[in-house]
Order: C-alpha cells, then structure tokens, then sequence
C-alpha cells in the first residue's frame, strides 16, 4: 500500500511542478515586457521615457522587498495559499496596467504585479524541497530556472506579436487573465507537501509533525548567525550585480554606442544571455549532482569564468569580435544568471527544510540589491565621462566594466570561502 501511495505521489508532484513552473515563465515575462512595449506605451500614455521607465522600475522594487516575507509565509501560511492570493494581486495589477488611462495609474498596475509575482520563487523552492529528494532538488530548480530563460525569451518577440494583433492594452488583459487562471490552478492542484494528500513524502527530509517547529523570527535568527551563510550573500550581491547591470540595463547602450549596432542586432545578442540560462541551469545542476558531486567546487569555477569574462570587458571593451560578444553574453547567462541554481540548493542545505522559505527569502534579497546599487552606480560613472554625439564614450564603458570586474574579484573571492 505504501509503494502505491508513493508511486502517486511521484506521479503528482510533476502536476505540481508543471503549474508552478508555468507561473515562474510568467514571472519572467512580466519583468521584461515593458522593452517591446515602451515606445507604444509612451505614445498612450502621452507620457516621456523618464516615467516610462520608472514604471519598468516599479516592478523591481516590491519583487525584492517582499523577498523576506515571501520566506516568512511560505513557512507559516504555506506556499499554495500565499501563491494563490499574490497571483490574483498580479492579475489585479496586469488589469490596472492594461486600462490605465494615464501614467500614474500604470506605475500603480505594474507595482501590483511585481508585488504578486514576487511570490512565486521562494513558495516554490519550499514546495520542491517538500516533494523532491536533496539530489533532485539542484535538478528541479535548475529546470525552473531555465523555463525562466523561456519567459524572457516570450517577452520578445511573441510579445511584439500578440501586441501588433491586439495592441499593448488587450496585451495585458490578457496576460492578467492567463495569471489568474494559473492562480485558480495552484489553489486546485497545488499542495505544499505530500502529507496533505495522506502519501508519504518522495523527499528524505520533508517536514513532519515530528520535526522541530522553528518560529519566524528564530528561523531569521538562525540565518543571520550562520557564518556560512555571508560569503554566499556576498557572492549573490556582487554576481547579479554584474548579471543585472549588464544584462538587465547598460549592455544594450554598449552595444549601440561602442559598436554601433542596431537594435535588432543587439537584440540578438543580447538573447545569449537568455540562452545560456536556459541551457545553464539543468546543465551546471547535472554537473553539480553527477560528475563534480558538490555544490562549492560548480560556484568556484563558475566564478572564475566570470572575472575572466568581466577582464574581457573591462581591458579588451572595443576589441571584441562580433563573435565573441555573443560568446561573452553566452558566458553571462551561464554563469552569472544560470549558476544561481547551485547557489539556492547550497543555501538550502545549509539549513533544516522546516525553514527553507525563510533562509530563501532572506539569501533572495541580496542579488536585486546588487542590481539596485549597480545599475546607477555605472550610470553614475558614464554620465561623469560625459557623451560624445549622444552616445556615452568608450572611457566611461572602460571605467564602468571596470567596477564589474572588481564584483568578479569579490564574488570569486566569496566563492572561495563558502561552505
């Protein structure tokens, strides 16, 4: 009897995996939309690119605030619960984006929905580590990590498409109706762990009624005093520092400015980065389970390409072949963005699963700080170089790579002294 019940536990647990999976394509998508939509949305809203992109922005700031208590719900409320009332938060706000008759009431929409899909990773992490053993837990999160990549990947061009069929309003509505139908399904089908359906759990460490019960704040205690746990945030803040400024904001420019490239064919480049998260993720997990069979020795050598890839930048910043920019963005999207999956599972062994949100929630506010800090940081500095027709000049992407390199010496650093 015990054999059948596991068995449909196995069997569930990918039903399970499959909804939240799609919701986490979704959160992608809604953090890049706004790049195919801006010029239209401009023209609407009647409204200039300042605010246009502060409305990109608002997204960003409630997704890593809300880190933290993404953590603190998952391990007292429960992930299904707290998916499901933040994805009708996010469809709420997908509706307010997609009507708005003016930029202020947009801000507000796109605030909503970077509040309700902030709470889709950490609950989910919570949940894998319920219904999957440690070894497939690296696995499992690398796959949802590379459906990620999948969800940049439709904030492109399909978006491009669905809005030239319906424009950039219905385009939202639309997107708000799809979130609310995947929050209708994570509250049907979801369950945070085998024992809510009477099976036993697939997982060698799931949490029981026999294991310790740790509080909310005993759990942020317990992180903040781990001494492993800093170098990992370190590494996190000064990696997707380097992942976010680049990535997410100034390697467009670069490209246009430095190499004068065209949008289309920045575009194209700069989808590498997308690419190498897609095949990074279940890639470097498979090397970490199988051939390395640990978590510090992946992150070492995951760090080290990326000061080599940060040196390019900063030295060789007008000397790179069309080549090997593609390569460099490759290069990126592995082992800046796709890495972050060995870099979870090491944090969540650190600790007892019974607060795995908490430790995920807390380790998660650190990469979207870097990303915070970097971004103006680097502004700052080609801004004080000054422009030359328009364009920042080559001694401010010198300088301002230069910095990224300094986050590659400092995570490689970090990754040295991880447990």
């Amino acid at each position: 009897m015990d054999s059948d019940l596991m068995l449909k536990a196995k069997r569930f647990r990918w039903l399970i995996f499959s909804i939240l999976a799609l919701g986490y394509i979704l959160v992608y998508f809604h953090r890049l939309c706004p790049a195919v939509l801006a010029v239209d949305m401009m023209r609407d809203l009647e409204t200039t690119g300042a605010l246009i992109g502060l409305l990109g922005a608002a997204y960003f700031y409630p997704y890593a605030l809300m880190q933290l208590p993404a953590g603190l719900l998952s391990d007292s409320w429960g992930p299904r619960n707290t998916i499901t009332l933040f994805f009708v938060i996010a469809f709420a706000g997908s509706l307010i984006l997609g009507l708005a008759p003016s930029a202020f009431l947009a801000i507000v929409g796109r605030t909503l929905v970077g509040l309700g899909v902030a709470m889709l990773f950490v609950p989910t992490l919570k949940i894998l580590a319920e219904w999957f053993q440690v070894r497939e837990f690296a696995l499992m999160t690398g796959i949802l990590m590379a459906l990620g990549g999948v969800g940049s990947l439709s904030a492109a061009t399909p978006l491009a498409w669905l809005s030239a069929l319906i424009g950039w309003r219905l385009s939202f509505v639309a997107v708000g109706l799809f979130t609310l139908l995947l929050a209708i399904l994570v509250y049907l089908f979801v369950r945070n762990r085998p024992a809510d359906m009477g099976w036993p759990s697939p997982a060698k460490q799931a949490v029981t009624s026999t294991l310790e019960s740790i509080g909310l704040l005993e759990g942020v205690r317990r992180v903040l005093t781990c001494a492993a746990f800093w170098p990992l945030a370190c590494w996190f803040f000064f990696e997707l520092a380097i992942f976010f400024s680049f990535g997410g904001l100034w390697g467009g420019p670069y490209l246009a400015h430095v190499y004068g490239l065209e949008k289309a064919q920045s575009a194209r480049i700069l989808s590498m980065l997308a690419i190498g998260m897609i095949i990074g993720s279940p890639c470097l997990s498979y090397v970490s389970n199988n051939i390395i069979k640990g978590r510090k020795p992946v992150m070492i050598l995951s760090s080290l390409i990326t000061l080599v890839l940060t040196a390019i930048l900063a030295f060789y910043t007008d000397r790179i072949s069309l080549t090997g920019l593609y390569l460099l963005c490759l290069g990126f999207g592995i082992f800046t963005s796709a890495i972050v999956v060995i870099a979870f599972t090491t944090n969540k062994e650190l600790f007892p699963v019974q607060m795995a949100g908490t430790a995920t929630g807390i380790v998660n506010l650190f990469p979207f700080a870097g990303g915070a800090v970097s971004q103006p940081v680097l502004g700052g500095i080609l801004e004080h170089y000054g422009r030359d027709g328009g364009r920042f000049t080559l001694q401010g992407y010198q300088t301002a790579f230069l910095v990224l390199f300094i986050c590659g010496v400092i995570a490689f650093l970090a990754s040295l002294l991880m447990k």
